[in-house]
Formats: C-alpha cells, structure tokens, sequence
C-alpha cells in the first residue's frame, strides 16, 4: 500500500505542476509533451485504485494494476529520454514538432496557428528540461510501482494449511 501511495502522490504532484507550467506559467506543451502527460493520466487513478485495493486485501487485481503503472512510467522515461535527445539535437524528432509542419489554409488565406516546437527546451532546471525531469520522475516512479508489486503482501487468509 506504501508504494501506490508513493506513486499517487508524486504522480498527482507531477501532473498538477506541468498542468500550472501550462496554465499559470506560460509554457505552451509540444506533441511530445502532452504524449508523456498519458502515463500520469493512467498512473493517478490506477495507483488509487490499487491502494483501496490494498487496504482491502485485494492482491491480485492491485498488483497487477502496480505493474501496469510501472511499465507505463518505463515507457514514459523512453519517452522523456528521446524527447531530452530532441532538446539536445542528439537525433531527429518528429516532423510536426521539430519544423517541418503543413501550413493550414482557409477561405482568408493562412490560418495563423503556433507551433510548439520539440527540439527547443524553453526551461532548464539543473541542465534538465521539463522532458529529461520527465524522465527522471517516471523513472522513479516506475521503480517504485515495480517494488510495490513485488513485495505486494498476501493477506493471511489466503494460505492453505498442510
């Protein structure tokens, strides 16, 4: 139960400051951004859930919950790891994103519509940006959901007698 409430509440701390970068802060999210908000989505109210479920004595459907949100955050720090490359300019990103876009056309001409660009970190803290964080949080969190599922406790009913 300790690992699901570890995860929920960093997962929801995490998900609430990129949402006020966003809507107080002036930090317009790229494709790739709001890509690696998805993880954060399924992590909070699963990671809920498995914690009812805990207090519950429920171990099957909890610790497979627990493993879906760590494999959801290892995908996630892939995810932040390629999006940090990206920032760097260590390898292409993808074409929508990183400069090449189709304009957008109407019956007045050009429709003015922003790019958010993903090869351009417009924070750093600590030389990482918001995507390398990303990537530092998600791995964090999925080594906390893995242990979590791993040390998930049987409740004492469930053992047979010889």
């Amino acid at each position: 139960m300790a690992a699901s409430a570890l995860v929920l509440v960093i997962a929801t701390a995490t998900i609430l400051a990129a949402l006020a970068f966003e809507h107080l802060g002036g930090y317009a999210p790229c494709p790739l951004c709001l890509q690696q908000r998805y993880a954060y989505y399924f992590a909070v109210p699963a990671s809920a859930v498995a914690m009812l479920l805990a207090r519950g004595q429920a171990t099957g459907i909890g610790r497979i919950l627990l493993i879906l949100v760590a494999l959801a955050f290892l995908a996630n720090t892939v995810a932040g790891i390629y999006h940090s490359g990206v920032e760097w300019t260590w390898w292409a990103g993808p074409g929508e994103c990183a400069g090449a876009f189709e304009l957008q056309w109407r019956e007045g001409g050009i429709v003015d519509t922003p790019v958010i660009r993903c090869d351009e970190a417009p924070w750093r803290f600590l030389g990482l940006s918001f995507a390398g964080w990303n990537a530092v949080i998600s791995a964090f969190l999925a080594a906390v959901a893995a242990y979590g599922a791993a040390r998930w406790q049987q409740p004492y009913g469930n053992f047979k007698r010889a």
